[in-house]
C-alpha cells in the first residue's frame, strides 16, 4: 500500500509497530537509572546522595550532547524515503564525529567535577564521592553518545526492535554488574559507588559493541565506517544546525525539572521525597509518549522525504490519538490508585510514610493534568523534528519552560503560598504553553514544510 493511500488504521498499525519497541526501549533505559538508585540506596545514604548529584551532572551533559544523535533520526528517515544510502551514511557518520568532539570537550568538566560541585553548594563528602564516580563513569560519555547516534540511525530506518533488545540487554547487564561490583558478591571487591560507575561504563561498552555489530552485519550497504576519517564539511554543518537546537531544547527541559526539585527542597524533606516519587512515576508513564514521539519523528521524516503532506497529516492525527489513549490510562491510574503506585518506593516502617503518601496524592493528582500537556508538547515536538524544524521549537521551549514554567512554579509555590502543589502547577502551566505553541506551529505550518524541503547534495564522502 503506498503512502498516499494508507488508511488511518494502516497508519495506526505502522506507528504501533514502530513505536512500541521504542516505548519498551525507553522504559528499559529508565529501569537502568532506577536500578542504580535502588542498589546504591541499599548501600549507603551518603553514597545515594552522591550518586543522585553525579547522575544529574553526567546526564545533563549527556542530554545536551545527544542533540546531535537525535538529529540523525529525522535525517535518516527522510534520506531512506529517498532511497539515498550516501546521505544516510554521511549524516550518521558526522553525528559520530560530533560525539567524539563533544566528549573530548566535556571530559575535563567530568574529571574536575569536585570543585564545581563544591561551588554549587554540595558538601565536601558528597562532592568527593561524586567526583570519584564521574572520573570512572565519564569515560562512558563517548560510547554512550555513539550508542545514541546508532540507535537513532536504526530507528530512522525503522529497525526499532533491535533498539529494544539492546537496551534490555544493557538493563540486565547493569543490574548484574551493580550487584557484583557495588556489594562485592561472587568474590569481587566491594567497591560501593565506584562499582556503580564501573557497571555504568561496562554497560556502555557492551551496548556500543552490540549496536555496531548489528549495523555492520544487517546494513552493510551503508558502509558507516568506510573512510570514517574523511571530513565532510557540508554534512558536519547540517548535523550541527539541526542537532544544537535539539540539545538546547532538551537542556532547557531538564533544567526546568532540576529547578523544581531545588524548590521542593526549600519546602522540606517530606515534600521533596513525595515530589521525587511522583516524578519517577510520571516519568515512567512519559516514556510511552516519548516512544510515540520518536515514531512520529520517523513517520514525519518519511513524509518529508516522499514530499507527501497527506501522509504527514494522517499520521499526525493517528499518533496524537494514540498518545491521548495513553494519557487517559495514566490519568485513571494516578487518580484511582495513587497509594498503590507510591508504596513500592517507601519502607512500610518509615515513620514519615503517611505524610509522604498524603503529599504524593496531591502531586499525582496534579500529574494527571501534567501528563495531558506534557504528551501534547512532546508529540508535536517529535512531529516538528521529523520535518527538521528545530530552531523555532527551541525558542518556544525556552520561552515556555523558563519564561512561564519556572517563574510560575516559584510564584504559585511561594508568594501565593500553594507550596508543592503550586510548584507542580507552574510546571504544568509551562508545559501547557509549550504544547499550545508547538501544536499551533505544526497544524498551521507543518504541511507547508513538506514540499519546500531541499534533499541536499548526493556527493559521496
Amino acid at each position: 500500500m503506498s503512502a498516499a493511500t494508507m488508511t488511518y488504521a494502516a497508519h495506526a498499525r505502522a506507528i504501533l509497530s514502530l513505536g512500541l519497541p521504542l516505548v519498551g526501549g525507553h522504559l528499559a533505559q529508565f529501569a537502568i537509572g532506577l536500578t542504580d538508585t535502588v542498589m546504591i540506596g541499599w548501600y549507603g545514604v551518603e553514597e545515594l546522595a552522591a550518586l543522585t548529584i553525579a547522575a544529574m551532572y553526567f546526564f545533563t551533559l549527556f542530554l545536551f550532547g545527544s542533540g546531535f544523535a537525535w538529529a540523525v533520526m529525522p535525517m535518516v528517515a527522510a534520506f531512506a524515503a529517498q532511497q539515498d544510502e550516501v546521505l544516510i551514511r554521511r549524516a550518521t557518520r558526522m553525528a559520530l564525529w560530533w560525539s567524539i568532539l563533544y566528549s573530548a570537550l566535556v571530559l575535563p568538566i567530568l574529571w574536575f567535577s569536585g570543585p564545581i560541585l563544591l561551588w554549587l553548594g554540595q558538601t565536601e563528602a558528597v562532592a568527593g564521592l561524586s567526583q570519584a564516580y564521574l572520573r570512572v563513569a565519564g569515560w562512558g560519555m563517548l560510547p554512550a553518545l555513539w550508542v545514541m547516534v546508532l540507535k537513532n540511525y536504526l530507528a530512522g530506518l525503522e529497525h526499532t526492535r533491535v533498539v529494544l533488545w539492546i537496551t534490555l540487554v544493557a538493563a540486565l547487564a547493569n543490574a548484574a554488574a551493580n550487584y557484583v561490583l557495588v556489594f562485592g558478591h561472587f568474590g569481587a571487591p566491594e567497591l560501593g559507588i565506584i562499582g556503580a560507575a564501573l557497571a555504568s561504563l561496562l554497560v556502555q561498552i557492551v551496548s556500543i559493541i552490540l549496536v555496531v555489530l548489528y549495523a555492520l552485519r544487517k546494513l552493510p550497504e551503508h558502509q558507516l565506517f568506510v573512510r570514517f576519517w574523511k571530513p565532510d564539511a557540508e554534512m558536519f554543518r547540517r548535523v550541527f544546525a539541526l542537532g544544537l537546537p535539539i540539545g538546547l531544547t532538551t537542556l532547557a527541559e531538564v533544567a526546568l525539572f532540576a529547578g523544581s526539585s531545588v524548590m521542593m527542597g526549600w519546602l522540606g524533606t517530606i515534600p521533596l521525597a513525595a515530589h521525587g516519587i511522583a516524578i519517577q512515576i510520571s516519568t515512567a508513564t512519559f516514556m510511552v509518549q516519548l516512544g510515540l514521539s520518536n515514531a512520529a519523528t520517523v513517520r514525519a521524516g518519511t513524509a518529508l522525504g516522499r514530499r507527501d503532506a497527506d501522509h504527514l497529516l494522517r499520521g499526525a492525527r493517528v499518533v496524537v490519538a494514540l498518545g491521548g489513549a495513553g494519557v487517559a490510562v495514566s490519568i485513571l491510574a494516578f487518580l484511582a490508585v495513587p497509594d498503590l503506585l507510591m508504596t513500592g518506593f517507601l519502607d512500610p516502617e518509615d515513620p514519615a510514610r503517611a505524610a509522604i503518601l498524603q503529599a504524593g496524592r496531591g502531586f499525582l493528582a496534579m500529574a494527571a493534568l501534567f501528563q495531558l500537556v506534557d504528551a501534547a508538547q512532546v508529540l508535536h515536538l517529535g512531529l516538528l523534528r521529523g520535518l527538521q524544524d528545530t530552531r523555532v521549537p527551541m525558542l518556544m521551549a525556552a520561552l515556555s519552560y523558563w519564561g512561564v514554567g519556572m517563574p510560575a512554579a516559584w510564584v504559585f509555590g511561594f508568594p501565593l503560598g500553594w507550596g508543592g502543589m503550586g510548584v507542580w502547577f507552574g510546571l504544568a502551566l509551562g508545559l501547557a504553553v509549550a504544547a499550545a505553541l508547538m501544536m499551533a506551529r505544526f497544524w498551521r505550518h507543518g504541511a507547508a514544510m513538506v514540499p519546500g524541503d531541499a534533499a541536499g547534495s548526493r556527493r559521496a564522502a
